[in-house]
């Protein structure tokens, strides 16, 4: 497996945010969250406007994060259910860390990934909010 940045064209890379979203994060989620959020990733400005990077077995992708703010925000975080707890997601955040300009890092959680952002050593900066009927917990890392 290798990681790379994706470039051009989204397609591969969101189709697989929406599956892992429907299956692990929707069921949180009002409809209006469910709408918000696709109308998030379908808005091809702001999805080109974030750095996109991939896991890739042999040409497949299985997991993508994405950052805004010089890779100090994360703003989507999804593996495949099938790689689930097989370091895919800490390796991708690696990245991340390897890119980032700050010493702090960002990322509105979801409910689902709460659990997954503190094993990574993130922290809440703030109780469960609710936007346009998206769960999130705000929280940060700090880099040492």
């Amino acid at each position: 497996m290798q990681i790379k940045k994706v470039e051009g064209d989204l397609t591969e890379a969101l189709n697989l945010v929406w599956k892992v979203f429907l299956k692990y994060e929707a069921p949180f989620y009002t409809e209006q969250g469910i709408n918000t959020f696709h109308n998030f990733i379908s808005d091809k400005e702001k999805m080109n406007s974030l750095v996109f990077y991939g896991m890739y077995e042999e040409n497949k992708i299985v997991g993508v994060i994405a950052t805004r703010n010089n890779g100090n925000h994360i703003a989507l975080f999804f593996v495949d259910g099938d790689y689930h707890k097989k370091g895919i997601g800490k390796k991708l955040f690696q990245k991340v860390l390897e890119n980032s300009t700050s010493n702090i890092i960002t990322v509105n959680s979801s409910v689902y990934a709460v659990d997954v952002y503190h094993k990574l050593g993130f922290v809440d900066t703030d109780i469960e909010q609710i936007d346009e009927g998206i769960r999130f917990t705000p929280m940060k890392f700090i880099v040492k």
